[in-house]
């Protein structure tokens, strides 16, 4: 395994996904149409070879629905600082307990979206143990 190829999510509104999107940063690559021209979906892109895919439903499931996903970053502050000015609804930046800066959002379909640059004493680096207070529901 080389690397996450991508993630998919549903939306009932493509126009507002992408638009939300474009503005973290990811272009369309391609998108998917059906035998009516339709458009039903599309490959969003990072800048290195790793995408969002996104398919239109009429409504998006609750069950099976991707809890969150994490975008790596080089700089958390100029991240916020960049998203703020293009109106994204953004956290202040803090330190997890995987000792990684971290600022976050939910896109247009709710779905939660983590920003984390990376420390040298970051655990997804170095590996180690987290101890989180979580218990399964």
């Amino acid at each position: 395994m080389v690397k996450l190829a991508h993630v998919c999510i549903e939306t009932d509104d493509l126009d507002k996904t992408e638009a939300f999107y474009n503005k973290l940063g990811l272009k369309k690559q391609f998108e998917f149409r059906n035998n009516d021209d339709e458009l039903i979906g599309m490959y969003l892109a990072f800048s290195d070879n790793t995408f969002l895919e996104v398919i239109k439903v009429l409504k998006p499931r609750e069950e099976g629905a991707v809890r969150h996903f994490a975008i790596e970053v080089d700089d958390i502050e100029e991240t916020h600082t960049q998203l703020s000015k293009k109106g994204v609804d953004v956290s202040e930046k803090k330190l997890g307990v995987d000792k990684t800066w971290m600022i976050t959002t939910r896109d247009p379909n709710n779905i939660f979206i983590e920003f984390h640059q990376y420390t040298n004493d970051s655990l997804q680096q170095n590996g180690g143990q987290c101890l989180i207070d979580y218990t399964p529901k």
